[in-house]
């Protein structure tokens, strides 16, 4: 039976994660891995998770083994209303809120609910390779707005978006992941979001503000959130996840944005998984009843600033001139580019030879054509892994220099 014939063009546009790809290959104990996105599983808490999960059954056994709505458990949404004023003033109503399994079913869904084939997007430049995944299945046109220190560069962006109203062309949206983004650990000021907002309204498109890692800060201020910063609340889609900042194999996320956009993922979501687990959804809103989510958040917090001054400490002692990276204020990743010359592509086999491994930074830009960068994950590895793997990193690149 050959099936290539019978393939849907969705399926066709569909490529395997080089991450998810690459974590299969150094899955040997032996070798020093930067490459996945993973939390630190020891700080995972298990036992408050077991003792919620019982409770759950006991009490309400009905609610949390039987299908639940799509738009989420009242109890949970409850809960996340409360959470969003507290920790970032923001003020929703239930009909403004949906719980998805984690964002990465938030970006796909994305995708489905705005994007055509040969429909236009703008995304940072680079940016997260499950956005750029999710939305070229879709058949997305996807155009990378140039970065710097601080994120997307808002006359870069404005550029991009005049192109393409003098091409007769609409931007569905403009994806952002805007606090210590992933691949590159930067964060975009709170004066440039104003200016950033300011352009996406003028353009009449809307900002997915993909917020995994805003929680895990290790110093500095938080700028306020797109979202807060939209008086109309119009022009802003903002997704949430509790997999950096609880347990991510719960897979538990949340879309706020305006009400008719939510109906909309509400009606998709229902032909996608009919709802996403109600025992997962009850436990969580037991885990922020108890008010335990914000200490856990402050022991993350911990753990990973001293495991990134770690990194920091021993780039400077042992990478040799012409490497640069990026200082990152908080979440999990920091960004690492080497001279022009050398392709990180070409220095991964090598760099699994001596037995580290990081992912190559081509894969997160939309056109696939920078190569000297590269991805390094600190809050994984434990502090002796990340002091080693540094030093095997450094020798890799002093040797293909």
């Amino acid at each position: 039976m050959n099936y290539n014939n019978l393939f849907s063009k969705e399926v066709s546009r569909s490529k395997a994660s080089a991450i998810r790809e690459l974590l299969k290959v150094i899955s040997r104990p032996e070798i020093i891995s930067f490459a996945g996105g993973l939390p630190d599983p020891t700080l995972f808490p298990t036992q408050d998770v077991a003792d919620i999960m019982g409770q759950v059954v006991r009490q309400s056994p009905k609610e949390s083994l039987q299908y639940g709505t799509t738009e989420g458990q009242d109890s949970l949404k409850k809960e996340l209303i409360k959470l969003l004023k507290e920790t970032e003033n923001i003020t929703i109503k239930p009909e403004q809120l949906l719980i998805v399994s984690a964002s990465q079913q938030a970006l796909d869904m994305t995708a489905r609910v705005f994007i055509n084939p040969g429909d236009s997007i703008i995304t940072a430049c680079p940016t997260y390779l499950g956005a750029l995944q999710a939305f070229q299945v879709a058949g997305a046109d996807i155009t990378g707005a140039e970065s710097d220190d601080k994120g997307v560069i808002p006359e870069d962006l404005e550029a991009k978006l005049e192109n393409l109203r003098q091409q007769g062309k609409q931007c569905k949206f403009v994806y952002l992941v805007p606090d210590f983004q992933n691949p590159t650990g930067t964060t975009i000021p709170e004066e440039r979001r104003l200016k950033i907002l300011e352009i996406v309204k003028k353009y009449n498109t809307f900002i997915l503000e993909d917020s995994p890692y805003r929680q895990v800060r290790f110093e500095g201020k938080s700028p306020r959130t797109f979202y807060e910063l939209d008086a109309t609340h119009q022009h802003v889609v903002t997704l949430f996840t509790f997999s950096k900042v609880f347990v991510p194999g719960f897979r538990l996320g949340y879309i706020i944005g305006p009400e008719e956009v939510i109906r909309k993922y509400v009606i998709l979501k229902q032909t996608m998984d009919l709802c996403t687990s109600p025992i997962l959804q009850l436990a969580t809103a037991e885990y922020l009843r108890r008010g335990l989510l914000l200490a856990h958040i402050d022991q993350i917090i911990a753990v990973y600033r001293e495991k990134r001054d770690l990194m920091l400490k021993t780039l400077a002692e042992y990478m040799p001139k012409g490497v640069s990276w990026t200082h990152p204020e908080g979440g999990l990743f920091l960004w690492l580019t080497l001279p022009k010359h050398l392709n990180a592509t070409q220095l991964l086999p090598k760099a699994i030879e001596n037995k580290v491994a990081f992912v190559a930074g081509v894969d997160f830009y939309p056109a696939g054509d920078a190569f000297n960068d590269m991805r390094l994950n600190f809050s994984y590895s434990t502090k002796e892994q990340i002091v080693e793997g540094l030093k095997r990193l450094a020798h890799t690149i002093r040797e293909n220099l």
